[in-house]
C-alpha cells in the first residue's frame, strides 16, 4: 500500500511539473489579454482607479494612459504565451507592476480603509494580489533559464 501511495505521489508530481509551465503561460495570457483589452474601451472596473492614478501625468489625458496601459497588458499576455518571448513578457510585466502598485502610495484613501495599511479596501486587495503574479513570473523565468541550461 505504501508503494502505491509513493508511486501515485510521484505520478502527480510529474504531471504537475509537465503542465505547470503551460498553465502559468495560459493563465497570464488569459488574464492580461482579457483585462487589458477592457481598458482601451473604458469597460474595465479598474478604469477609474487607473485614471485617478495617472491624473498627475504631465503628458496626455487619463483616458489616453488607460488605453496605453490596456494595450501594454495585451502585449504582456501575448508575449507570455510563447517561450521565445518569455524574457520580453517578464520585463514588460515588471515595468507594468511599478504602475500597478502606485495607487497604494498615491491614493491611500482609496486603497486602504481609514488609512490603515493592514485593512486594504477591495481596490487595495486587487493591487496587493499582484505579488502572486510577480511570484509566478519569477517561477516561469527561472524555469525558462533552467530549461535552456539543460
Amino acid at each position: 500500500m505504501n508503494d502505491l501511495i509513493i508511486k501515485t505521489d510521484q505520478d502527480i508530481a510529474r504531471w504537475m511539473r509537465r503542465w505547470s509551465t503551460p498553465a502559468i503561460r495560459i493563465s497570464f495570457g488569459i488574464i492580461f489579454i482579457w483585462f487589458g483589452i477592457l481598458k482601451p474601451f473604458d469597460a474595465s472596473s479598474a478604469g477609474d482607479l487607473v485614471k485617478a492614478t495617472v491624473a498627475w501625468m504631465p503628458i496626455g489625458t487619463p483616458e489616453l494612459w488607460l488605453s496605453i496601459i490596456g494595450w501594454w497588458e495585451v502585449v504582456i499576455g501575448i508575449t507570455f504565451l510563447f517561450p521565445r518571448t518569455t524574457k520580453i513578457a517578464i520585463a514588460l510585466l515588471f515595468l507594468q507592476m511599478f504602475g500597478t502598485f502606485m495607487p497604494l502610495f498615491l491614493l491611500p484613501e482609496v486603497t486602504f480603509q481609514d488609512g490603515n495599511i493592514f485593512t486594504p479596501t477591495l481596490e487595495g486587495q486587487y493591487i496587493i494580489k499582484n505579488v502572486m503574479i510577480i511570484s509566478a513570473a519569477l517561477v516561469l523565468g527561472g524555469r525558462y533559464h533552467r530549461a535552456k541550461a539543460e
